[in-house]
């Protein structure tokens, strides 16, 4: 299949990870943090670290839209639900991201809520138009690469007058997350680690292009590649930081060419600023508070966003205490580094949102073994760190 199979050729993986244990200095250590969760999928999935020296070190990052998502905006969509009386439509991972009082969407679905799993913002506007009695609230969540549908759903919704539709935005920005990793008041309390360059994320930057990124190399003089989810993406993307480390260069540079352009696509830009403005604060699940890095729908839509519908306010909730996602999404910890990993904390009974999605780095090294040396934890007395 073309950019697909071409992408995932297992000899031409072994050359480059072969010119990357050439190129890499023996005597120096490269820290590098892929970003995004798909990158995070692909490394577990094709066994990328085998082809690695020892000295290459790669570090999960907070680019799992479901991971960081924060229990007090799970509880908004579950009140909304459960005392509201709403249609509450959401994408299927976010059903199992587990929320205040031992609840998740889905649990909450269970209870009698009538929360529904679609695929896109306009399957949400079509249950709205076939159940006009009905409030019907869309939680959308993502980062730049969901928001245009969201903002084509809302103008839509406008220009229709579709009276009973809203929807509860938690979309964020990736720039702002990478650069509150290294300069946050968290890092004092979490840690840090060294990270010497940046894999950029693909689908994201298809939106915004390769430039956001260009002020972030120059003032933090950290090197950035984008790259795509195949493996050969991702080892070609590590070949290249490795080269720019060496060099003492800091640029961002774009590996995606088939996909990625500077300037990114215009037109969903454009939407996006229509229906959108900056929030002054947002949290998310790991890193906290982060300043102007998500998005709230503007006034002249504010008929269709339910935060201002139904009056909600936002109450942060702390994550369960056995959990480590906040240091797993900072890169500060590993999966394996959690004690409840991969004991009581599964794909089938998540504690922590980085073993919801796919995307997680917690699902995916429990889906592709990467827990070789993971405590042995019996699971009555793994039980009892649960308890938040």
């Amino acid at each position: 299949m073309k950019y697909i199979d071409e992408f995932r050729d297992g000899d031409l993986a072994r050359q480059i990870g072969a010119r990357i244990a050439a190129e890499a200095h023996p005597d120096r250590s490269y820290s590098f943090m892929e970003f995004c969760g798909g990158h995070t999928h692909a490394i577990s999935r094709y066994g990328v670290l085998e082809l690695l020296p020892p000295n290459v070190r790669m570090i999960h990052g907070p680019g799992c839209p479901v991971c960081v998502l924060p229990i007090g905006r799970i509880d908004l969509a579950i009140r909304l639900a459960l005392e509201r009386g709403a249609i509450v439509c959401t994408y299927g991972d976010t059903m199992r991201v587990p929320a205040s009082d031992s609840l998740s969407l889905i649990k909450a679905k269970a209870r009698g809520g009538d929360i529904r799993m679609v695929y896109s913002a306009a399957d949400a506007m079509a249950i709205a138009r076939a159940n006009p009695q009905r409030e019907v609230v869309f939680f959308a969540i993502g980062f730049e690469t969901t928001t245009p549908p969201t903002a084509l759903a809302i103008r839509d919704a406008a220009r229709e007058g579709l009276a009973n539709f809203s929807v509860l935005c938690c979309h964020v920005l990736t720039p702002s997350a990478i650069t509150h990793i290294l300069e946050s008041p968290e890092v004092r309390q979490l840690g840090t680690v060294p990270i010497d360059g940046f894999i950029g994320p693909a689908h994201v930057s298809i939106v915004i292009g390769s430039a956001p990124y260009e002020h972030f190399a120059e003032e933090y003089r950290k090197p950035v590649v984008i790259a795509g989810f195949e493996p050969l993406d991702v080892m070609q993307a590590i070949l290249m930081l490795v080269r720019q480390v060496n060099e003492g260069r800091a640029h961002v540079e774009n590996e995606f060419t088939r996909a990625v352009t500077s300037e990114g696509n215009l037109k969903a830009q454009a939407l996006v600023s229509e229906v959108f403005e900056l929030r002054p604060s947002f949290e998310w699940r790991g890193l906290g508070e982060v300043p102007y890095s998500a998005l709230k729908i503007r006034e002249a839509f504010a008929a269709f966003d339910a935060e201002r519908r139904f009056e909600l306010s936002y109450t942060p909730v702390a994550d369960n205490k056995a959990c480590e996602c906040g240091a797993i999404l900072r890169g500060v910890k590993k999966p394996t580094d959690c004690k409840i990993f991969g004991t009581v904390c599964t794909p089938e009974n998540p504690v922590g949102s980085c073993m919801v999605s796919s995307e997680g780095a917690c699902a995916a090294h429990y889906t592709y073994g990467r827990f070789r040396d993971i405590p042995i934890v019996a699971a009555s007395a793994a039980t009892e760190e649960v308890t938040p």
